[in-house]
């Protein structure tokens, strides 16, 4: 438990992330921020928060399927049900109980409010926030979802938990993108979580091949954390991740419909950022993947009806078969009426071949 007011200097950072561009397209965040650096702010009459973990810990190794060129990669937290399906009945639950015994107002959030969870979560003793920004606890390590009841009860605050990272460099040294320009610092603009999932557009090519086969999220600096030793695999049927996400073929990912897509992730959180962005990221993993084999995806899907698809496809294909690039090239591009997709046709020819190579990150290269 802590106090609204408890943030200390989390908004002055949350100020200086959006005065320098670093959330990206992230409009909501510099929409809200008045509001997300004081709880008070959204709900003047809060007194107290209860703050909530639940574990996640997977079950197994969440780096090996970065050595499987055909697979995708969907962050641990994304292979099992909605996280927000789960987790908001329990805190109502709680909620209702913590009315019925001790009276007064609640509201609770799980991260769909302009909420700082992580801070507040710090600050009630649930862990500390690590230099990947995410919280780290001193019992579940990096694999914590976090839910937030506001309360008008005046219950006594806990003590904050106090930062144990010490001298580990762990998580930002895995970093594929280079994505922590300093220690408890991140630019979302070179953030694989925020590319593949909040970013809409054609992802930047610079940052394309070092995506490797990560398709909705990235786990690197989560899942080398030191204090993930102490965190158990969770148990739970809805928190465990469901066999067909684990490691999806690629093949199958880009044939993908809009209804095929929308049963395959039923339930899921990945289901919210819609088939052309899945879809996109599923070509930059196949354009990485260096496999001749799974051109032919990326040519069928030139002509799909999303001109965020057409893009990826170009230049995945411009990755593996030149020749089959050059044949298309002529007719496609020219009548190409979408501009970001005619500069991806005009980029992919001018491409270099020789400098094509699949990236997977610097710890993780397949063998």
């Amino acid at each position: 438990m802590t106090r609204p007011d408890a943030l200390a200097h989390a908004p002055e950072r949350l100020q200086a992330f959006l005065a320098n561009g670093a959330h990206g397209d992230m409009d909501w965040m510099a929409r809200h921020a008045d509001r997300r650096g004081d709880p008070r702010a959204l709900w003047q009459d809060v007194r107290a928060i209860v703050m909530l973990g639940v574990n996640y810990a997977p079950q197994h190794d969440p780096l090996a399927i970065l050595r499987e060129r055909l697979a995708g990669a969907i962050s641990v937290y994304a292979q099992a049900d909605d996280y927000h399906d789960i987790i908001k009945p329990r805190l109502k639950a709680l909620a209702r109980w913590l009315i019925d015994s001790a009276g007064g107002a609640v509201k609770v959030f799980v991260d769909t409010a302009p909420v700082m969870e992580k801070p507040l979560a710090e600050a009630a003793g649930l862990g500390w926030q690590g230099k990947h920004t995410n919280l780290v606890s001193p019992t579940h390590g990096s694999w914590l979802f976090l839910g937030a009841i506001f309360t008008t009860l005046d219950l006594p605050p806990d003590t904050a938990e106090q930062d144990h990272c010490g001298t580990c460099r762990a998580c930002l040294d895995i970093c594929p993108t280079a994505a922590f320009p300093a220690p408890y610092q991140l630019d979302a603009r070179r953030c694989i979580s925020y590319l593949t999932i909040e970013h809409k557009g054609p992802i930047p090519p610079a940052l394309r091949p070092l995506i490797g086969n990560r398709i909705y999220g990235c786990d690197d600096c989560l899942a080398v954390c030191p204090w993930n030793k102490f965190a158990r695999a969770g148990h739970e049927t809805r928190l465990a991740a469901r066999a067909g996400l684990r490691a999806p073929r690629l093949a199958e990912l880009a044939r993908l419909d809009d209804a095929g897509f929308r049963a395959l992730f039923a339930k899921s959180a990945v289901k919210r950022i819609g088939r052309a962005r899945f879809v996109r990221n599923v070509l930059i993993a196949i354009g990485n993947s260096g496999n001749a084999a799974l051109a032919g995806e990326a040519e069928r899907l030139l002509d799909d009806a999303s001109p965020l698809v057409r893009g990826a496809a170009v230049w995945a294909l411009g990755r593996l078969d030149r020749a089959e690039l050059e044949r298309h090239a002529a007719v496609r591009a020219a009548a190409e009426t979408d501009a970001q997709v005619a500069a991806e046709w005009i980029a992919a020819r001018e491409h270099d071949p020789e400098t094509r190579k699949p990236a997977f990150g610097k710890d993780h290269a397949p063998k």
